[in-house]
């Protein structure tokens, strides 16, 4: 099972999360034209528990989410449909917002 790093920012409009798997970040992943770069400054965290991301993603407004783990954990936690998957070169991403 891979760590996953999660951030919490409070903004005007809500809880903002980021959260990635620990090994993918700081790295830079495309397919065609789209371009996603795990930037430590924005997805860096603290290690957290499937439990604690679930936790999380329940008072999120918006959450961006990045890597296997991470996803699956939203997945299975009800919060991402598995259909707005995006995968880039095997990576599988995720956005989450609360409307």
């Amino acid at each position: 099972m891979t760590a996953m790093l999660l951030r919490e920012r409070s903004t005007p409009e809500g809880l903002l999360l980021s959260v990635c798997d620990a090994d993918v970040l700081g790295e830079t992943f495309e397919d065609g034209s789209l371009s996603l770069t795990v930037d430590p400054e924005f997805y860096d965290g603290e290690e957290a528990t499937e439990a604690e991301v679930a936790a999380s993603l329940a008072e999120a407004s918006v959450a961006n989410l990045v890597g296997t783990e991470t996803v699956e954990t939203a997945i299975e936690a009800g919060f991402v449909d598995e259909a707005n998957v995006l995968e880039l070169e095997g990576t599988l991403h995720a956005q989450y917002l609360r409307m």
